[in-house]
């Protein structure tokens, strides 16, 4: 409430950096790719996130185009 969270993670991983504390911190209710990116950026070392927020780390449209126009140019060639 009223905090970053993004900061809120770096404030932490650098104390248990400093003092040497072995744990890992678990990013929360990750929404975007973007938070997902940020988290780990900052040293998370696990998140909990909607499958569809998963989904969208694998896939975009223009993976999906690019390979779609891959595929038809390689239909093209002969050996």
């Amino acid at each position: 409430i009223g905090y970053d969270g993004l900061e809120l993670i770096s404030e932490i991983r650098e104390i248990y950096d400093n003092y040497g504390i072995e744990t890992q911190i678990l990013a929360a209710s990750v929404r975007h790719p973007i938070h997902f990116k940020e988290v780990a950026l900052r040293g998370a070392d696990c998140v909990t996130l909607p499958y569809g927020v998963f989904e969208m780390l694998f896939k975009h449209p223009l993976t999906d185009k690019g390979l779609a126009q891959f595929v038809e140019d390689s239909k093209k060639l002969t050996w």
